[in-house]
């Protein structure tokens, strides 16, 4: 288990929840804090494992349907992750993982699935599956600069009066109405793989601040000059 000075990063379910490279987002994490002096100390929990409820950020990634189901069926059971978001925890929930974090989502067959309830949103599966580059214009309160993915997904998700917006699409598809994922308190939702963090830091950063403060700049600029280059292919695209 993690020690009190460390900043305790969890990666839940990497058996079962880790496509597209989502477990970058876990390095980037370690990365950005590590190079302003940040203590880590990263908790791999595996699917018969306990989720640890003393965590500062939690991560979770996607998967294909029997994963998923099975990945909701026994964060239900465990109510670690539950406690620890009501304890002040920040989570990143990737595509299935996002899914679950709901009240409901999509399982093989199209069925309706319990997820956990902790974001107030509702999956299903939509008419088409959407695979693709994705941005999206980030809600101004977050103070965050364009998102870049990629997508590929068959859900479509609803969002209650609970949550706000993550951000805007435009390019591609995200919740399937105009938007792309969510977020409430500090627990976000996204369809982005990229991985993530790799492909938006300032989102990484958002997620360390609001465990540790007010962070120390870098100097990104190397990584923005590749951004910006992945957002003008897709914008002219």
């Amino acid at each position: 288990m993690p020690s009190d000075s460390a900043l305790s990063i969890v990666w839940i379910y990497p058996d079962l929840l880790s496509t597209y490279g989502d477990q970058g987002n876990v390095l980037v994490l370690e990365q950005r804090a590590q190079r302003r002096g940040i203590e880590v100390e990263t908790v791999y929990v595996r699917s018969a494992d306990p989720v640890p409820e003393t965590g500062d950020i939690y991560l979770i990634g996607g998967g294909e349907d029997r994963p998923q189901i099975l990945a909701a069926q026994r964060l239900r059971r465990d109510g670690g992750l539950q406690r620890a978001i009501a304890r002040g925890a920040a989570m990143l929930a990737v595509c299935a993982g996002y899914q679950i974090m709901g009240s409901t989502f999509g399982g093989e067959e199209g069925q309706p699935v319990d997820g956990i309830g902790l974001l107030d949103i509702a999956s299903s599966r939509g008419p088409a599956r959407a695979v693709g580059e994705l941005v999206a214009e980030v809600d101004a309160a977050l103070n965050l600069p364009t998102l870049t993915g990629f997508e590929n997904h068959m859900g479509v998700t609803h969002l209650g009066p609970g949550v706000r917006p993550l951000s805007r699409t435009v390019a591609g598809v995200g919740n399937g109405d105009g938007f792309e994922g969510c977020y409430a308190g500090h627990v976000v939702g996204t369809y982005l793989h990229g991985p993530a963090l790799a492909r938006n830091p300032a989102l990484a950063d958002l997620l360390l601040s609001w465990r540790v403060g007010e962070l120390a700049p870098l100097d990104d600029s190397r990584y923005e000059a590749l951004r910006q280059e992945r957002l003008s292919a897709v914008l002219s695209g």
